[in-house]
């Protein structure tokens, strides 16, 4: 869906995908040094919230010189962004997708807990402060198993698997390199945020035109929700559309070149860049 002359169109958009604050990947995150301690923040690690996230996305932007933009796109944690952006800067974009997705988090922070919680089974967690003995890789490797489980990687792995036993080697093998490149207090300083998350409430501020696809059998966001949601964004006036994804691959269904996806998708793109 990305690429020359596909949806995405890199011969003709300039494309950003930039890491989240408070993730492994390269932002300011609980792994950083603590200017005031010379050691990583760990558990201190400031509590911050979807908006501080896209905050600091609008920063990076202002370097780079970018205005304006066609779209903003997201899926799962990234709809959420997307979503965010979208009441919080209306005039930045056009257009926003926002894909196996919800616009306001789910549950309470009993499920933050719950994860510390799961995290501390480690022997080497020590209140999160386990940079220096060795990490957390084993509770995280089994962290992302069940989570891959749970987005549908079972179904997307059974033609080239059909061996149970192969099949659960080929979803360690493919949680490993995650779980020894991601960080757990990371972990929960999104969970954190991804709980008190609620772009709904400011609906009517929405100018851009929303695209809202949820996949079949994505068992996180359901297509269920999409009425609600719909009603919501159609009372606050909003031009939207919803469009639901139909296969089988779950919560990483969007990722999938699916036939009537991408054409949805290319058709959307057309307009926002009118």
């Amino acid at each position: 869906m990305i690429g020359p002359g596909k949806p995405i169109d890199t011969d003709r958009y300039f494309v950003v995908a930039s890491n989240m604050l408070g993730s492994a990947y390269g932002s300011t995150a609980p792994a950083s040094r603590n200017p005031a301690t010379g050691q990583p923040y760990g558990p201190d690690f400031p509590a911050i919230t979807v908006v501080d996230i896209i905050a600091a996305q609008r920063a990076m932007l202002a370097l780079l010189g970018v205005k304006h933009l066609v779209a903003v796109m997201g899926t799962s944690y990234g709809g959420y962004q997307a979503f965010q952006w979208a009441v919080t800067y209306p005039e930045a974009m056009n257009a926003v997708v926002c894909v196996n997705t919800a616009p306001k988090g789910s549950g309470d922070q009993r499920q933050t807990e719950a994860l510390v919680t799961r995290l501390a089974e480690d022997p080497n967690w020590n209140g999160g402060r386990y940079y220096a003995n060795g990490g957390i890789a084993q509770v995280l490797t089994d962290i992302r198993v069940a989570t891959l489980k749970n987005y549908g990687i079972e179904a997307q792995l059974g033609a080239r698997f059909p061996d149970a036993a192969e099949r659960e080697a080929e979803i360690h093998r493919i949680a490993t390199p995650w779980a020894r490149a991601f960080d757990g207090n990371s972990l929960v300083t999104l969970r954190r945020a991804a709980v008190d998350f609620d772009a709904q409430k400011d609906f009517a501020r929405i100018k851009a035109r929303v695209l809202y696809a949820l996949t079949t059998t994505d068992r996180l966001f359901p297509p269920g929700i999409a009425p609600a949601v719909m009603q919501r964004l159609r009372e606050a006036g909003v031009d939207a559309r919803f469009f639901e994804i139909r296969n089988e691959f779950g919560h990483i269904g969007a990722n999938v070149d699916s036939p009537d996806w991408v054409p949805t998708l290319a058709a959307f793109m057309a307009k926002a860049d009118g």
